[in-house]
């Protein structure tokens, strides 16, 4: 027999043996193990698998008995294997529980959100917020006008009510990107003190049929709850398209929401206090019905702010930011026609991130002009190679440029020229009307096409030869002399008529077709007379340019030594100034 404190662990063959051996007089079965004792003393274990009956035959087939006047055989109660219950029992429950659980969920949430899918996404403004009101809304003063009535009917509905007056039922705010339509949209909201329903056209559409106007209903349903108050709808044109005009015909999705809108503006009650107030840029794409009296009643053209609109707009941007006490506004905005007012407000978020970049404390002059050339024109690129040779073509070039606008009466006079590359250009020079300008005459544009084709007459006389440079020129003189002959009725030889029926995007100046309405002997006309009217700029420029080529070269080498130059620069090269006749 083995010595040891504990047990020898044997085979179930070798177990077997010591037991018919007379070495085990007891034999104890638990779970997956035997064990064998002499005299209470375990002596052996053995791993075993099977049934207690199965012991049974091996020992007595082996020749030990079992049972009385043999080995005791002892077979212990087992414990449960909880970790082995809990993987093949509980796990498999747990997963089905939670499957379950997940797909009741989905299934609740994909009901709720069907319920929910044509509700209004407009967004609430309570009155209890910080409110944006017409001393924020700077310029835009005759827009102000007209909608001062709306708010002093939501104010006071018994004043126009009892002479038997109605307030609009719709405002539609029209004009260019940037004028503020969205924020007197607001100031009329912050003004009368009432909740400020806002949307885009494009919420209204989704892919399914019926939804954009389930939401014009819910949209109304909770604007009628909390009247009065205004429902603003922003970039109206995604939504009040003319109809007919889709393939889907009168089912189509955004036809069936366009309908309803007409339905909800036309339907309510005129006691509901309930204002739609709309803008677009886009107003002749819209659909008649929709621009009727009785929905939209009245149209109010936003236009781009002249020079005391500019500075207005500029002291409302600037009265939270510490200026230079050198910095002029008036000249900011006299610098900057053609501005909006989202521009504007640009152009002093980049003077202040610039005077910041400079580590100063208060937005100098500098900052204010480096701020408006970037907005024009791109950040400066002082980083680009160019050689000595590009370098004095630019010069001469943009020198070009300032010496036939000085020369010529009805040319704008010229602020600054710079031969540092802005943007993709890799000069400039900017001439800035002494006054804002809402008519062109033929002289003005005469002057200015030789203006603009100054800088190619320029490198042609200096250098013998002409570049790439003049390019975009070309363009321009090419675009403004066609439009002279077609547009404006400028030319002598065709008379006072149009020539080509243009279709352009209203506000955004952008054409997208033209019906040829003439034939081809007047496009043969049409392109003589533009021909001419540029050889004429042209030769005008060349002239001015031969007669001051002492001039040319000193503001070109002004220009190469200073790279940019201002008006106080060209003033002392020209003294006073000594106009040329213009171009006829």
């Amino acid at each position: 027999m083995p010595e040891g404190t504990g047990p020898e662990k044997v085979g179930i063959t070798d177990f077997v043996s010591y037991a018919k051996q007379g070495e085990i007089d007891r034999i104890s079965q638990k779970d997956n193990t035997l064990t064998g004792y002499t005299a209470d003393k375990s002596v052996f274990t053995a791993d075993y698998y099977g049934s207690t009956n199965d012991l049974i035959t091996i020992l007595s087939d082996s020749g030990v008995k079992v049972g009385e006047g043999g080995i005791a055989l002892e077979v212990m109660a087992s414990g449960y294997d909880w970790g082995l219950i809990a993987i093949q029992v509980f796990l498999p429950i747990a997963l089905l529980a939670g499957l379950f659980i997940f797909f009741f969920r989905s299934a609740r949430g994909a009901g709720s959100q069907a319920f929910s899918f044509g509700k209004s996404r407009a967004r609430l403004n309570s009155p209890d917020r910080p409110q944006t009101t017409f001393a924020d809304v700077a310029g835009s003063e005759e827009a102000k006008e007209e909608v001062q009535e709306i708010v002093e009917f939501l104010r006071s509905p018994e004043k126009f009510q009892a002479l038997g007056g109605r307030i609009p039922r719709g405002v539609l705010l029209v004009g260019s990107p940037g004028t503020g339509k969205t924020l007197l949209a607001k100031a009329i909201a912050g003004e009368a003190q009432v909740p400020f329903y806002s949307i885009s056209g494009s919420e209204f559409v989704e892919m399914f049929v019926g939804v954009g106007a389930a939401r014009v209903r819910d949209l109304f349903e909770q604007a009628k709850r909390n009247s009065p108050c205004i429902i603003f709808v922003d970039e109206i044109d995604a939504v009040g398209r003319h109809r007919g005009a889709g393939v889907g015909g009168g089912h189509d999705e955004r036809e069936q929401t366009l309908n309803q809108i007409l339905t909800e503006m036309d339907g309510f009650d005129t006691n509901a206090k309930v204002i739609v107030v709309a803008a677009t840029n886009r107003p002749d794409i819209l659909d008649p019905a929709l621009l009727r009296p009785g929905r939209f009643d009245r149209h109010i053209v936003i236009a781009l702010p002249d020079i005391k609109e500019r500075h207005a707009i500029l002291l409302v941007h600037t009265k939270d930011k510490p200026l230079a006490e050198t910095v002029n506004l008036e000249v900011i905005a006299r610098q900057t026609p053609g501005l909006s007012g989202a521009d504007l407000a640009n152009l002093t978020n980049e003077a202040a991130l610039l005077a910041a970049r400079r580590g100063m404390k208060a937005i100098g002059p500098q900052e204010m002009e480096d701020a408006t050339d970037r907005l024009r024109m791109g950040p400066e690129r002082k980083s680009r190679v160019m050689s000595q040779r590009e370098k004095l073509i630019t010069a001469y070039h943009e020198s070009g440029h300032a010496l036939v606008a000085r020369m010529l009466p009805n040319a704008d006079p010229v602020h600054k020229v710079s031969i540092v590359a802005r943007g993709m250009a890799g000069g400039f020079t900017l001439s800035l009307p002494t006054e804002d300008r809402n008519y062109w005459s033929r002289s003005q544009l005469n002057d200015l096409i030789s203006m603009i084709l100054g800088g190619r007459a320029a490198e042609e006389l200096q250098f013998g030869d002409i570049t790439t440079g003049a390019q975009d020129d070309l363009k321009k003189a090419t675009t403004l002399a066609r439009k002279m002959v077609t547009e404006y009725g400028m030319s002598d030889k065709l008379g006072p008529r149009t020539f080509g029926q243009k279709q352009e995007l209203v506000f955004l100046g952008r054409e997208i077709s033209e019906h040829r309405d003439y034939g081809d002997h007047i496009a043969e006309q049409i392109d003589e007379e533009v021909h001419s009217r540029i050889q004429r700029a042209y030769g005008t420029a060349k002239k001015l340019l031969e007669e001051n080529s002492a001039k040319l070269q000193q503001l070109a080498e002004l220009l190469i030594e200073k790279e940019t130059i201002v008006e106080e620069d060209i003033a002392s090269v020209f003294g006073a100034r000594a106009p040329q006749p213009a171009a006829n």
